[in-house]
């Protein structure tokens, strides 16, 4: 018994971890609007697609952490976390971007996890 609990737990704790910089990163981009569509701009990247980022930053970390819609959403950043990998993060000369592009693989990783095993406990999905 207490080991189904421990797994809803750590469930829980793990979709928490993995979806609050997102979660951050889109209250963030809100709070530097211009120089986030500058920045994104810089890349090629035209401005209005700060809204859908910032939408989907915001919205999909907050139904994996209450576990609604959990494969959907983390499906949704995970292949976000590719685009951006690609776009913003292959001048692998600059060792920080060749990391960024690291952990964004990763990042896709842990959501393609939550993508095949849904959410385990403490969560909508469930209900």
């Amino acid at each position: 018994m207490w080991i189904v609990i421990m797994i809803k737990i750590f469930d829980l704790i793990g979709r928490v971890f993995i979806s609050g910089v997102f979660l951050l990163s889109g209250f963030n981009k809100i709070g530097n609007y211009e120089g986030t569509i500058g920045w994104m701009e810089s890349f090629g990247l035209p401005g209005f697609l700060l809204i859908p980022a910032i939408i989907l930053e915001i919205l999909a970390p907050i139904l994996i952490i209450i576990g609604y819609q959990t494969r959907i959403a983390a499906g949704a950043l995970s292949l976000f976390c590719l685009a951006t990998a690609i776009i913003f993060h292959t001048d692998f000369s600059d060792q920080m971007q060749f990391i960024a592009f690291m952990k964004n693989l990763a990042l896709a990783g842990g959501f393609l996890f939550l993508v095949v095993n849904g959410a385990k406990g403490y969560c909508l999905d469930k209900k």
